[in-house]
């Protein structure tokens, strides 16, 4: 199975970045598509399951290709289009479109161009092949409910806690959490955050050991603190409002990605916008082709009196000797015809009466039949 995690230097060479794209824009890009998705989900009734496979798809469909190649709405709805099958929870292309078209303006919603219904369509094959049809995604929310049964303490502050920290796991659908650690570390981190937020301290928990120093010792080893905070601050940041939300917000061209010239043609294509630049290179059109006058059925220049190679004569061909009466012997290609042999006496063993001729042969047509052949 392909490794869908990445490293932090990973994150920042994305095929956006090396498209031009910065990290805090392509950071925004990837908040706006998860929450299309998240309020999507929302709309049509879908569980939190299907949202989040649909988020994970998203994320780890853009570690592959670029912003500007594939606009993230259309991307989006692709992934909870897909996301609805794989979570057995289906949902109609035309009303993930319907939902698109009332959550999106209509500046966004040109991205899908003039059949989005095809346009989705067509990227579902393109997902498919990019996540190499591994579907099956794990989340934390079930990691969730099972550590937290574990936990010791007073039940309405527990609850409190374990709310809380569903709520950060939702909101870490938004960061990149999902393709940096497994889903057991996100668990445990984001109770790790709700604990210290709820002023709920974990003292005693089911099935505590004293080589255990902490209660997610028995649950994932080799877990630092280091990581938990990384992951906390990750999702701490989505609630301080950062520079690049409040600056205009500019998007990259929206269209739809059949119109959307492929990565293939782009690698050569700086992503300077300066039409000055040495780096693009531009293309001189080809001077125009005479125009060339060609018949209907054009003969084959061998089949010509000009041609001395070849020794037939030009159409009509010599015409074809009448055929003989077929007579013994080979046919004309294999042989001379023999002349037609005349006619012969009757032989003395042509005239032997046989006994029983007229009993199994009578003469003659059956009664009430017409004759088939006429007497002899």
């Amino acid at each position: 199975m392909p490794n869908w995690y990445y490293d932090k230097k990973d994150l920042r060479n994305t095929p956006s970045a090396r498209d031009g794209v910065d990290y805090e824009t392509e950071r925004r890009y990837r908040r706006e598509g998860a929450r299309f998705i998240m309020e999507a989900g929302a709309s049509m009734s879908l569980g939190h399951n299907t949202v989040a496979t649909g988020v994970v798809y998203f994320h780890r469909f853009y570690m592959f290709h670029s912003f500007r190649t594939f606009p993230r709405f259309v991307t989006a709805s692709c992934c909870l289009f897909l996301a609805g099958k794989v979570e057995e929870t289906p949902k109609k292309c035309k009303d993930i479109i319907k939902t698109a078209r009332g959550l999106l303006s209509d500046e966004k919603f040109q991205s899908f161009g003039e059949d989005p219904k095809e346009e989705v369509m067509t990227l579902e094959r393109i997902l498919l092949q990019t996540i190499k049809f591994d579907l099956q995604v794990e989340h934390p929310y079930s990691f969730l409910v099972k550590y937290a049964k574990c936990l010791k303490g007073d039940s309405a502050k527990l609850q409190k806690m374990v709310q809380m920290a569903w709520n950060f796991v939702n909101d870490s659908l938004s960061t990149t959490v999902s393709i940096q650690w497994e889903p057991e570390i996100i668990a445990v981190a984001l109770i790790y955050l709700a604990s210290k937020l709820s002023k709920f301290t974990v003292v005693d928990w089911v099935g505590k050991r004293p080589e255990h120093l902490k209660w997610w010792d028995m649950f994932v080893q080799d877990v630092t603190m280091d990581i938990l905070e990384e992951i906390c601050h990750q999702v701490l940041d989505l609630y301080q409002p950062s520079q690049a939300e409040s600056a205009p917000q500019k998007s990259p061209p929206q269209l739809p990605p059949s119109k959307a010239s492929p990565p293939m043609k782009r690698a050569n294509i700086s992503p300077i916008t300066n039409k000055n630049s040495p780096n693009i290179a531009v293309k001189t059109p080809l001077p125009p082709m005479p125009p060339t006058e060609v018949e209907a059925n054009p003969i084959p220049k061998h089949i010509t009196t000009e041609n001395p190679h070849y020794p037939y004569p030009p159409y009509p061909m010599h015409p074809v000797p009448p055929i003989p009466p077929q007579g013994h012997g080979p046919p004309p290609p294999y042989g001379t015809m023999p002349p037609v042999m005349p006619p012969q006496p009757p032989q003395a063993w042509q005239h032997y009466p046989h006994p029983n001729a007229n009993k199994y042969y009578p003469p003659g047509p059956p009664p009430g039949r017409n004759p088939y052949y006429p007497p002899q």
